[in-house]
Order: structure tokens, then C-alpha cells, then sequence
């Protein structure tokens, strides 16, 4: 049984861990608000961006002339997995669940023949993966040095994508992400960039005559397609992170505040028996006396 010095050490211990854990889910809150903020404006943007494109990819569907970003290598032999995940922990299941994903992707493709490449945004998902798929690192992008997600930080990573499918690396490239819901509620994503594909009906092209050619066009926005929806991943993943961190935090105070509770009670009948021991010592030496 904990002597009551251990059993005070003990509380103390955990009242300062509960402190960190409430200024940590704080902290969180306050950059989750930017972050969702950014994410949920991208949104807009992003969809009516994937609208137009599917437009212009409806147009040219089967064309010999299409860009190579849209018609693909004609294989799907190789296939290339961009892992975005945090460059910190303490958020819950946030990098576990991304990570999960991607592996049993990676082991889908595997097992039926396919070549595997990963490259992994952020170091959690680079550490989570390491032991069973770390034969199969291409690169790792590091964002620690990122104070703010900008556009440039997504143009980066595409242009680094597309110069590799340039050079013939991989067929298909797929990122992993998660998909800002709610505080509570962060979606597993994988999105096919490489060939583009688009969600959005092509509506818009119906309506309008394109100089020069659709094909032209889509050679030069094809590029910032692929930019765009990497920027959106990102976007979504730091929202997804600071909610997911918040309601760890949050968990974290609570289960803290609870083990306080027990603690203090075993500390007090503890004390309680403590010094009913020593009552019936006294009381017993005086009778002896």
C-alpha cells in the first residue's frame, strides 16, 4: 500500500499534468479556428475548381491529345502513396488512423502484384510506417519549419509529384489525409491526383467555346488542379489535427481530474486509518500505564 507521502507526490504529479493538458487542448482550440476557417474557405474554391476541370476532362475523354496528368501512362503498375499526417503527436487517433489506412492500401496493392512507392508528409506518419513498409520510402517531406500552411507549401509537394510521374516513377499517385467533420469527427481520406480525377459534374464546359483548345487549357491547369488538391489535403489535415488534439486534451483534463478525485480519497482514509492507528496506540499505552 502507498505510504502517504507517495500517495501525496502522486497527486501533486498529476494536478501538473492535468495543468499542461488544459493549456495543450487551449492552445488547440485557438489554432483550430484558423484552421477550420482555412479549410472550410478553400472548400468553395476547390469544388467550383473541380467543376470547371471536370468540364474540360469531359471534352477530351479518349482524345490522343490529352495531357498525360489526366489520360495517365495507360498502367497501373506502379502506384505511389502520399502519406500526410502531423509532425507532432498527442492527438489521438489522428496519424494511427491515416496511417492505418494507407498500410492496408499498400498491403491491397502487394498482394496482387502492384509496385509500391510511399512518400510521407509529416513525421508521424513517416515513424508509424517505418517498420513494416520503410523498404518502400521514396521521400519525406518535413513541414516542421512551417509555421503556416500556404499555397506554395502545396504547389511544392505537387511540383515534386508531377516532376517524378514526368520521369516515369509511378502510374498513380494517392493521398492520404484526414477530412475535417467535426471536433470529434476526423474522415479517413484517399484521393486519387495522379491521373487528375474529379468529382464534380462537368457542367460548365456546356456553356462555353474554349481558345485554345481544351486540351491546350488543360495542360496548363492541370498542374494547379493538382496543386489545388494537395493544398486542400493539407488544409483539411491541420484543421483535422488541432480538433483531434483538442479533444484528447480534453479527455486527457478529464481522466486527470478523475484520478485526482481517487487519489485524494485514498489519501484521506489513508490519513483517516493513520491516525486512527495512532489513537488506539495512545489509548492503549495510557490503560497500560
Amino acid at each position: 500500500m502507498p505510504s502517504l507521502k507517495d500517495l501525496k507526490n502522486r497527486i501533486a504529479s498529476v494536478k501538473s499534468t492535468r495543468k499542461i493538458t488544459k493549456a495543450m487542448q487551449m492552445v488547440a482550440a485557438a489554432k483550430l479556428r484558423r484552421a477550420q476557417d482555412a479549410a472550410e474557405a478553400a472548400r468553395p474554391y476547390t469544388e467550383r475548381f473541380n467543376a470547371v476541370m471536370a468540364g474540360l476532362a469531359g471534352g477530351t475523354a479518349g482524345s490522343p491529345a490529352a495531357p498525360a496528368l489526366l489520360a495517365g501512362t495507360g498502367r497501373e503498375q506502379v502506384h505511389l502513396l502520399v502519406v500526410m499526417t502531423s509532425e507532432r503527436g498527442l492527438c489521438g487517433a489522428f496519424n494511427s488512423s491515416i496511417a492505418r489506412m494507407a498500410r492496408q492500401e499498400a498491403q491491397r496493392l502487394l498482394a496482387t502484384g502492384r509496385t509500391v512507392k510511399i512518400l510521407t508528409v509529416g513525421k508521424k506518419g513517416r515513424d508509424a510506417l517505418r517498420r513494416d513498409l520503410g523498404s518502400y520510402f521514396i521521400a519525406h517531406v518535413d513541414l516542421s519549419a512551417e509555421r503556416r500552411l500556404g499555397y506554395a507549401v502545396g504547389q511544392r509537394i505537387a511540383r515534386d509529384l508531377i516532376a517524378r510521374f514526368d520521369a516515369g516513377e509511378f502510374d498513380v499517385a494517392t493521398i492520404f489525409y484526414n477530412r475535417f467533420q467535426s471536433v470529434i469527427s476526423q474522415i479517413p481520406t484517399a484521393r486519387q491526383v495522379i491521373p487528375a480525377t474529379f468529382d464534380e459534374a462537368g457542367e460548365v464546359s456546356a456553356s462555353y467555346d474554349y481558345e485554345p483548345g481544351e486540351e491546350a487549357i488543360l495542360a496548363d491547369l492541370l498542374p494547379r488542379g493538382v496543386a489545388t488538391q494537395v493544398f486542400a489535403a493539407l488544409l483539411e489535415n491541420a484543421a483535422s489535427e488541432q480538433g483531434a488534439r483538442m479533444s484528447a486534451m480534453d479527455n486527457a483534463t478529464r481522466n486527470a481530474g478523475d484520478m485526482i478525485d481517487r487519489l485524494t480519497i485514498q489519501y484521506n482514509r489513508s490519513r483517516q486509518a493513520a491516525i486512527t492507528k495512532e489513537l488506539i496506540e495512545i489509548i492503549s499505552g495510557a490503560e497500560a500505564v
